[in-house]
Formats: structure tokens, C-alpha cells, sequence
């Protein structure tokens, strides 16, 4: 069955998006109504006070030779052009035939694609310029003799609104290691309005603004900090939504804000795909990467080739708008928090106690106190790390946000924010300022004092992981509730903290996106269609799940997979965090390589065990581990996951 689609007339908006939050404590704001004037002159001279940037962390994910280019995806002579000394963006002129350029390294070739802002209707004057990138396979670069070359693979790291190019720089390589180097090109692009595909959804005209906006932001704390907080954050909500709907550069007729629903994104691929000459479509797609991978495949049944979706957003859930479900399996990844801490002890796991439950207790506890009583950390002048830093306020709501972030990447971050929180408990704040400080974070981010404020129609000068902006507006693009009142969103977030005690207070953010958003999609899945349906694919998708994900839980990827009858349900097993890649498993890579490769299914029943336990320390192989292993390790201490998107 074909997906049915159609046209609205009725505008409908973009929300507001939590960025990362700069934990900024109110007292040291300064009281001035001119508080732009502050921040820019403090961005001029090239220094920020008073700021800390709390990255919140995360969805989320390269090339190809010459004797199997088409003769429309070269340059003028057959082959991609030179790389420049160094890559811009904006050095290569974007054309409505895919024609590629190597850039960032010998193996990766670029390309920027003109395609029509409304695929329905389109125009000239009204245009999308795609950002993709492609590692090609090794094969292809080696040799012309070796034929085992099978085409393009393409990928989507989550968000919505997370960066194709930057996630091919940053683990591509891994990823194409478990497909097969030798056989697939892997490609990925950033979607229309993110990263270095222009016009870039971007609220505020100028990054000032963003920063004085995002200033007031970190002081508001969580929804459940004090009483009427939520309140505010709901008035906050509709002032955001109404400055991204009056952007002259987003908002009309042929602007992005009305171009920026799934099914133009899914749209976008195809056409990628047919310039490229392919058929078929071979595709692997992480969290929100799920949902483009399952409405493509809705719309193009018999476009499928071979399809992995890894993390599983809940479609019914997603189009329908209601954000609920999807914090099913969050406790568990928390307690197994309290679990693996007392199974390793306190060598391993500084906030041990002598049962998990006494463990919980503590944080109870804790959590309470800072709710009563933040904790005041003045960094001592002779430690060179905080020296030119003012007094920090460690509060409940900066915690909330360190315990949800971690969730999401349990492996990686438990280990990190057990000494973090066992230090708060005695009133020490100094581990946690170093855990949160930007030096040793390690997710780039776009930096809030810019010298010139871009405006939407130009690529970035590099990739960033991700566009804030664009979470809401294809979010809310797709989903077909009504806005919630007030007391409405308070009756949410209390359901949302009933079902979650350890994200649904940071995660009901997620719901306050679309209030005040008035802006409609010219384009959406019609509301007759109905994934009971069932849709027949071409060949049978791939749905991977870990058994405990924080924000996309096993249930999902169950419910998805009733959707496309002969679909398989693969569970990795003691799998904790956000995708199968946060825990790893040489198993579940060996199934997706052999899915791939040679279309075998797993039987449902059948899961996969992750390769480590939380809080076990990495075992290196030296030099022994085979190539699935070194991905997968790779993978698992490499991939950043962000909370201000869905993943």
C-alpha cells in the first residue's frame, strides 16, 4: 500500500526548542534591560562571563570509485574535482544535477543539490540546496578490477534536525566497517533546513539574541523546580514560537516553515537517490532517522532494497503528536544505574551503597537537598580550570538534566557522574563544574559569540552536530494534535513525571515545542492513512531495539513493525541508552551486516546480548578484536546523543 499525502492550506508553526542550557545562575545576570548590549560587547571582546555551557549531550550517524560513476554524479572530466586545501561549503556551486567534489578527505566527495522548496508545485524562484556527503567503498577506491561493489547505503543520524555531514566526519567510518567497506558507499546529507542545507532553519536573525534568549532559559529550571515554573515555561514557549513564525527569512508562502515535514525530507532522498541512478533505496536510520526510514517506505513500498531503523520512534505517536509512550523504559536504564553500581562497588562506582535500593535512596536524598538548598561553588583562584569563572549554583534542575542526559548514553556517562554525585552529597560542587565545563566535552557546538551572525541562505564555515531550530519545526510539521492549554501542558508534564521520576520533568520539553505554533505543512501524510493498514515492502525492514532505551522504547520498534507485515524485530539484550550503538554488540552488527549482505532476517525470537555490562571497563583487545569489534567500541565511546532533539 502506498501512503496517501496531502496538500493544507492551513499555516501551522515551530516550536520552541531547548538548547543546550548555559548554566548561568540567576544572581549573576546582570539587571539591566540592555542585557543584548552586555552580551555583545562581551562577545566582542571575545570573553564571556558568567557562563558555563551545560551541554546536555544526545541522535545519532562516507565514498565511492570512479569505474562505477554515473555521468551525472562527476564533474565535468568523470571523477570528483580536487579537494581545496580547505573545504567550504560555499565554494561549490549548488546545481539541480548531482554532481560530486571530494572534500574533508580523499575518500569523501560533497555535492549540493538545488531541489524545489514545494515538490507539489515547484518553482524557480522558490528553492532547497541539499548538503551530501558520501564515503565510498574501499573497493571502489583500491581497485577497478574488484566487483563486489553494491551501491550506496544511506543514513540518518536522528534529530530531527541532527547533521548528516557532521555525523559522517565524525563515526561514518565505524558504520561503514559493519556494512562492508569493501561493498557499500555510505551517504548521508543534512536534511532541508539543517546544517549546511540552506535556507537553515535558524529562529533569531542574530546570534546575540539567541544568546540572551538562552540566558533566560537556564535559570528557569525544570518544570517541576518550584512551583509556577511551568507556567513560565509555557508563556516562554509561545514568545519562541511566534519570534521563529515572524522570521522574514522562514515564515510565507514558499518559506521553509512550510516545507519542512517528513514527507518533504523523505522526498528529498528520493530524489537523491534516482540522481545518484539508483532504484532501490538501501537505507539505515537511527531514532528520529526511524521515522524518515518508515515514511519513505510508506509512501515507496517497492522502493525498498534493505532498510534498518534502530531505535524506534513510535509512528502512530510521532504523527499524532501525543509524546507519552516514548518514556516508557527510562526507569530502567536508571535503575540499572543503582544495579551495576552495586554489582562493580565502590572502587568502580563512587556512589556505592550496600543495596541498589539504599543506592536510589541516595539520590533521592540528594536531588531533595538541592531542591532546598543548591550548592554555591566558588573555584579557588589557583585552579587554572575555573580561575576566570564566577561563582557557579549547582542546582536540582542542572542535575535533572546531568541524570537524563546520561540516560541516554549510560556505558560512556555512568562512570563519569557516579564520583560527580557522590561529591554533591558532601556539598562539593568542583567534579561536577569539570564534568560540565566545555573543555571536556566532547560535542562540538556552535559557538555563542560569532563574529557575524549567518544568515540562513549560507552554509556554516563547518559542521555542527546539529540545527536546534529545526527539532520543532519538522516535529510540529508532523504532528496533527491541537495545542495545549496551560493547564493542559501541567496535566501533561505530571504524567510525564509520573511515568519517568528520572527524565520526565527534563523531557516534557519535548511537548512545549509545538505551543503557539500556528504555521501548517503544505505537504503531510494524509489523515486517512493508518499504519494498521499494514504496508508490503519490497523486502522485509530490519527494526532494532535495545530493551531498555530512554526515549525510544522496545514497545516501538513492536508497534512499527506491525505496520510492515514480513518485518523482524531484533532485541539486543541488556542494552541500556539510546540505540543499539550506546550499548554495542558484535552480534547485533553481525545481523546488520548480514541483513545487508546477504538478506538474512533473525527469527523475532532470537536477541543479541550486549558486548559489556555498565560500569565494566573497556577491554582492549590489542590489536585482536576483528573489524566488527573495533566499529562497534568505536561506535560505543564515540557517538554523541543530544536531548535537544529526539535523537
Amino acid at each position: 500500500m502506498t501512503m496517501g499525502v496531502k496538500a493544507s492550506g492551513a499555516f501551522r508553526g515551530y516550536p520552541w526548542s531547548t538548547h543546550w542550557a548555559l548554566s548561568v545562575s540567576r544572581a549573576l545576570l546582570p539587571r539591566h534591560q540592555h542585557l543584548r548590549g552586555f552580551l555583545t560587547g562581551a562577545c566582542m571582546a571575545g570573553l564571556v562571563l558568567g557562563l558555563v555551557v551545560l551541554l546536555q549531550l544526545h541522535g545519532s550517524f562516507n565514498d565511492f570509485l570512479w569505474p562505477f560513476w554515473k555521468s551525472n554524479t562527476n564533474g565535468s572530466d568523470g571523477k570528483p574535482t580536487e579537494p581545496p586545501p580547505t573545504f567550504r561549503w560555499a565554494d561549490i556551486t549548488p546545481s539541480p544535477t548531482l554532481t560530486w567534489h571530494q572534500c574533508y578527505s580523499p575518500d569523501h566527495d560533497c555535492a549540493r543539490l538545488d531541489v524545489p522548496m514545494d515538490w507539489q508545485s515547484p518553482s524557480d524562484s522558490a528553492r532547497v540546496v541539499l548538503a551530501i556527503i558520501r564515503l565510498r567503498a574501499v573497493a571502489t577506491s583500491a581497485s577497478k578490477n574488484k566487483t563486489d561493489y553494491r551501491g550506496p547505503v544511506f543514513f540518518n543520524p536522528g534529530g530531527p534536525g541532527g547533521s548528516g555531514i557532521w555525523s559522517m566526519l565524525d563515526h561514518g567510518r565505524e558504520l561503514q566497517a559493519i556494512l562492508g567497506k569493501e561493498q557499500y558507499d555510505l551517504v548521508s546529507f543534512d536534511p532541508r533546513g539543517v546544517g549546511n542545507s540552506v535556507p537553515r532553519i535558524e529562529c533569531w536573525s542574530q546570534q546575540q539574541d539567541r544568546g540572551v534568549w538562552d540566558l533566560q532559559n537556564s535559570v528557569l529550571g525544570t518544570v517541576d523546580a518550584h512551583p509556577g515554573v511551568v507556567y513560565d515555561a509555557y508563556a516562554r514557549a509561545q514568545a519562541f514560537s511566534q519570534v521563529c513564525e515572524n522570521n522574514p527569512d522562514l515564515a510565507g508562502e514558499d518559506g521553509i516553515l512550510r516545507h519542512s515535514s517528513t514527507v518533504y525530507h523523505a522526498r528529498d532522498m528520493l530524489e537523491i537517490l534516482e540522481q545518484m541512478g539508483e532504484e532501490k533505496l538501501k537505507y539505515w536510520g537511527f531514532s528520529y532517522g526511524t521515522v524518515l526510514g518508515g515514511t519513505f517506505a510508506a509512501l515507496w513500498p517497492h522502493r525498498i532494497e534493505r532498510m534498518v531503523n534502530d531505535g524506534n520512534v513510535d509512528y502512530v505517536e510521532w504523527y499524532q503528536g501525543g509524546y507519552i509512550n516514548f518514556l516508557h523504559d527510562a526507569d530502567a536504564v536508571m535503575e540499572a544505574f543503582f544495579t551495576h553500581c552495586h554489582r562493580v562497588g565502590p572502587l568502580r562506582c563512587p556512589f556505592y551503597s550496600p543495596t541498589p535500593s539504599q543506592t536510589k535512596s541516595r539520590l533521592f536524598s540528594l536531588l531533595t537537598s538541592l531542591r532546598e538548598s543548591p550548592i554555591l561553588v566558588t573555584p579557588p583562584p589557583s585552579n587554572l580550570t575555573f580561575s576566570q569563572q564566577p561563582p557557579e549554583i549547582i542546582t536540582y534542575s542542572r542535575i535533572l538534566h546531568l541524570l537524563s542526559t546520561a540516560l541516554y548514553q549510560p556505558h560512556l556517562r555512568f562512570p563519569l557522574i557516579a564520583p560527580v554525585l557522590s561529591a554533591l552529597e558532601s556539598r562539593n560542587g568542583l567534579p561536577y563544574l569539570a564534568y560540565t565545563s566545555p573543555a571536556n566535552n566532547t560535542s562540538p557546538s556552535t559557538p555563542l559569540c560569532l563574529s557575524e551572525s549567518l544568515p540562513p541562505s549560507t552554509p556554516l564555515p563547518s559542521p555542527s552536530e546539529g540545527t536546534p531550530d529545526a527539532f520543532p519545526a519538522i516535529m510540529c510539521s508532523d504532528a496533527s494534535n491541537h495545542p495545549l492549554t496551560p493547564s493542559e501542558f501541567a496535566a501533561y508534564a505530571l504524567i510525564l513525571q509520573n511515568i519517568s521520576y528520572s527524565a520526565g520533568a527534563v523531557q516534557s520539553e519535548f511537548r512545549l515545542s509545538c505551543i503557539g505554533r500556528t504555521v501548517r505543512p503544505k505537504w503531510e501524510l494524509s489523515p486517512d492513512f493508518s499504519w494498521s493498514q499494514g504496508v508490503k515492502t519490497a523486502f522485509p525492514i530490519l527494526f532494532v531495539n535495545n530493551d531498555a532505551d530512554n526515549v525510544t522504547p522496545l514497545v516501538s520498534a513492536r508497534n512499527n513493525s506491525r505496520a510492515f507485515p514480513g518485518s523482524r524485530v531484533l532485541v539486543q539484550e541488556e542494552g541500556y541508552g539510546h540505540t543499539s550503538l550506546a550499548a554495542g554488540s558484535r552480534c547485533t552488527a553481525g545481523w546488520v551486516r548480514r541483513y545487508f549482505q546477504q538478506g538474512e532476517m533473525p527469527d523475532g525470537k532470537e536477541g543479541c546480548k550486549s558486548d559489556r555490562r555498565l560500569f565494566d571497563e573497556e577491554e582492549e583487545m590489542m590489536g585482536q578484536e576483528d573489524e566488527l569489534g573495533v566499529a562497534v567500541r568505536g561506535l560505543r565511546k564515540k557517538v554523541r546523543i543530544r536531548p535537544f532533539y529526539w535523537g
